[in-house]
């Protein structure tokens, strides 16, 4: 009897976490090696699920319950902003060989991680990640005071078996964006007043030319907007996922 409850609480344990995964969007790309598996789980928010390895990009307890979702193999953190840097959402999805990629100002609350600065590059657990820079050149606090300062934040590639996907983190389209190399996936923000106008990933994505560009992080913004300016860019497939 005593087998049988434990049976049934450890199915029932698993079923819980794969409905509370089941209300997210993916979707899934083939590369040399394996799947990679995208999870939408909002915001600046993305879960990756590759071979056996789960990276969890900006963690943010306010976007999803981190007790029902995979543990995290890998975490990248792009900067310092308490919507991209979840102390408590860390810690739930953190293991003991959980390695976290960070800057260097998040390290002075998280100890422990691997410091990337812009422009380095970094094999973690078998996955080449570079790090880029992340900033704004338009949008202010104050006169003076960007929203996102130049080399405090990161945006990421990661390398899956050749695919590259670049997760760009809160920045504008910065000029560093012609110097990316291929790019396959991009993730561009799109919130105002803190990342791009539409126009401005418009701009971005015809600097980088992904294969496929994902608008995220974009709040209220009307994502119709990006479809209309790229639409004669066919070398580019826009794709809307829930990611305000």
């Amino acid at each position: 009897m005593l087998r049988i409850i434990l049976l049934g609480l450890i199915f029932f344990g698993a079923t819980k976490q794969v409905s509370a995964q089941s209300r997210f969007e993916k979707d899934l790309f083939k590369t040399k090696e394996d799947n990679l598996e995208i999870t939408f789980l909002g915001h600046g928010t993305l879960m990756l699920s590759y071979q056996d390895k789960t990276i969890h990009v900006d963690p943010f307890g306010e976007i999803a319950d981190y007790n029902q979702l995979p543990k995290a193999d890998i975490i990248l953190l792009t900067h310092e902003h308490f919507d991209h840097m979840d102390l408590q959402a860390i810690d739930t999805i953190k293991k003991e060989d959980t390695s976290i990629v960070l800057t260097e100002i998040c390290a002075e609350k998280i100890s422990g991680g691997t410091i990337m600065r812009n422009n380095d590059i970094n094999v973690v657990k078998g996955l080449e990640i570079e790090a880029v820079p992340a900033y704004n050149i338009k949008h202010e606090r104050s006169a003076g005071n960007p929203f996102h300062p130049k080399g405090n934040g990161n945006g990421y590639i990661i390398n899956f078996a050749g695919l590259r996907v670049y997760i760009a983190a809160d920045t504008e389209n910065i000029p560093e964006m012609k110097d990316l190399g291929n790019v396959d996936i991009a993730f561009l923000p799109m919130n105002l007043p803190y990342t791009m106008t539409p126009e401005m990933v418009a701009d971005a994505a015809k600097m980088i030319k992904p294969k496929i560009l994902y608008p995220y992080h974009f709040g209220d913004t009307d994502t119709k907007k990006i479809i209309d300016l790229l639409k004669q860019e066919k070398n580019i497939e826009v794709r809307i996922r829930k990611l305000s």
